[in-house]
């Protein structure tokens, strides 16, 4: 298991990633913005972050949702649906997940 600690810089909020999905795929699209900040500022290579089978920046971008719902934070219903289809498939043993907006 991977820890890392990441630093959120000052006006950087979870809604800048303007989660989405692609209604063709249902693949996550994001603003890379925000991802690119939180790198700088926490001295990760975003490269890393967002290359291969199980991008960690997954990982990053649903740790990151729940401090900003601990905070206060309005849900999120892209983040929602994820996490949702994570739980889905953790308890069915993977390879399950719903079409875009209908967890």
């Amino acid at each position: 298991m991977i820890h890392l600690q990441a630093t959120i810089p000052d006006g950087v909020n979870f809604e800048d990633l303007r989660l989405s999905r692609d209604v063709r795929d249902g693949a996550v699209i994001f603003d890379p913005q925000p991802i690119e900040a939180i790198c700088m500022a926490s001295g990760f290579d975003i490269d890393e972050l967002v290359q291969g089978p199980d991008p960690i920046v997954c990982a990053l971008i649903t740790a990151w949702y729940q401090e900003h719902l601990k905070r206060g934070g309005a849900p999120d219903p892209v983040q929602e649906d994820l996490m949702e289809e994570t739980r889905l498939e953790q308890e069915r043993g993977g390879g399950f997940s719903y079409a875009p907006g209908h967890a």
